[in-house]
């Protein structure tokens, strides 16, 4: 609250929910490709992932519309923080080379967007029945209305964001 010079508690931002994105291209040519991505998605965040649709034909691609082409989870209240302590504490450390998370992936309105190369990194998927790595976008939308009150608010949860300049 002094850091931005709030009159009210209410003003302060607050985690909203977080959103796991998996795009699954290779589906559109193998249906098994879904089930086996879901599976894992579920295993990552406890709870059973929607299936998300093509919303136009391709031929380029290879894409007929309503066909499915990846999943995606929303994540709020207790469930939520379980994930990001997961995510921060355990999932993180884990990527090779880790130096911290680029600061610079907020969009605008104090939301941010993390990339996952690797679904490996979470503790929850045994790497020997792994058949494919995947990667997945995790949006961790807030109440914020700036980056900077939304940098600050994810700095004080514990997200590892990288220093410039230390």
């Amino acid at each position: 609250m002094t850091e931005f010079k709030y009159e009210s508690i209410m003003q302060v931002p607050k985690i909203d929910k977080v959103v796991i994105n998996m795009g699954l291209g290779e589906a559109a040519a193998n249906s098994k490709v879904i089930e086996e991505a879901a599976e894992e998605l579920k295993k990552i965040t406890g709870q059973k992932p929607m299936t998300t649709m093509a919303k136009k034909s391709i031929a380029g691609f290879k894409l007929r519309e309503e066909q499915p082409i990846g999943l995606k989870v929303t994540l709020r209240g207790p469930q939520m923080y379980n994930f990001l302590d997961k995510l921060i504490g355990i999932a993180l450390p884990r990527v090779r080379d880790f130096q911290g998370i680029n600061p610079k992936a907020f969009d605008g309105r104090g939301n941010y967007t993390l990339g996952i190369t690797e679904q490996i990194i979470f503790s929850e998927i045994d790497y020997d029945k792994v058949n494919k790595i995947r990667g997945m976008d995790i949006s961790v939308v807030t109440t914020a209305n700036t980056n900077e009150e939304g940098k600050a608010l994810l700095e004080k949860v514990g997200f590892p964001f990288v220093r410039r300049g230390e």
